[in-house]
C-alpha cells in the first residue's frame, strides 16, 4: 500500500512541478480549430451522402 501513495504522491509532485501547461489562450485557439475542422467535415461527408443517396435513388426507380 506504501508503494501506491508513494506512486500517487511522487505523480502529484509531477504533474505540478515538472510539467508545462499550455497557457488558455493556446488552448481555445486550438479548441476553435478543432470545431471549425469539425463542421467542415460534417459538411463535406453529409454532402457526399446526399450524392450517394441521390444517385441510388435515381439508379433504383430505373428498374
Amino acid at each position: 500500500m506504501s508503494s501506491f501513495t508513494s506512486l500517487i504522491k511522487e505523480s502529484w509532485v509531477e504533474v505540478t512541478e515538472n510539467v508545462t501547461w499550455p497557457k488558455f489562450t493556446d488552448l481555445q485557439s486550438s479548441s476553435v480549430l478543432v470545431l471549425v475542422a469539425s463542421l467542415i467535415f460534417a459538411l463535406l461527408v453529409g454532402v457526399v451522402d446526399l450524392a450517394f443517396k441521390s444517385g441510388l435513388d435515381l439508379f433504383y426507380s430505373s428498374f
